[in-house]
């Protein structure tokens, strides 16, 4: 075996090793969804840090909406300090509607019940704690 082929196999092996590890960092996060008016459309759930809350979030999922509570598992999240956001896509369009000023015309709503006030709560109003266990979280839709 010649020194370059050994080098190779010896990254294909450290490759190996460490892909199952950092899959095991990531955990599942289940949002328990409630206030769902009625089974129109899916329920969107996004799970985001500080840097992209309420923009293009790194982990999303959805789930057909049932009336009262749909849950919407999101999948392969690392441990973490994220905020959930969740929306009723009643149209089934893939966006969250809003009205000419912006203000949202489908339900929606944060984890720790983050409220908006005069414009969407804070990260840190939202802010949940993630590990490596599986998490559940609750998110009630306005």
């Amino acid at each position: 075996m010649t020194m370059q082929s050994h080098s190779l196999l010896s990254g294909a092996l450290a490759c190996a090793l460490v892909l199952p590890l950092l899959a095991a960092t990531a955990a599942t996060v289940e949002v328990r969804v409630s206030g769902v008016s009625g089974a129109r459309g899916n329920v969107s759930v996004a799970v985001c840090d500080k840097e992209r809350f309420l923009k293009q979030c790194a982990y999303s999922a959805s789930a057909p909406a049932q009336a009262g509570e749909t849950i919407v598992v999101v999948k392969d999240v690392p441990p973490g300090t994220w905020a959930v956001l969740a929306y009723q896509d009643e149209n089934n369009n893939g966006e969250l509607d809003r009205n000419l000023i912006g203000m949202p015309k489908e339900p929606y709503g944060f984890s720790r019940d983050a409220r908006s006030k005069f414009g969407p709560p804070r990260f840190e109003d939202a802010v949940i704690e993630l590990g490596d266990a599986p998490t559940v979280t609750s998110v009630r839709l306005r």
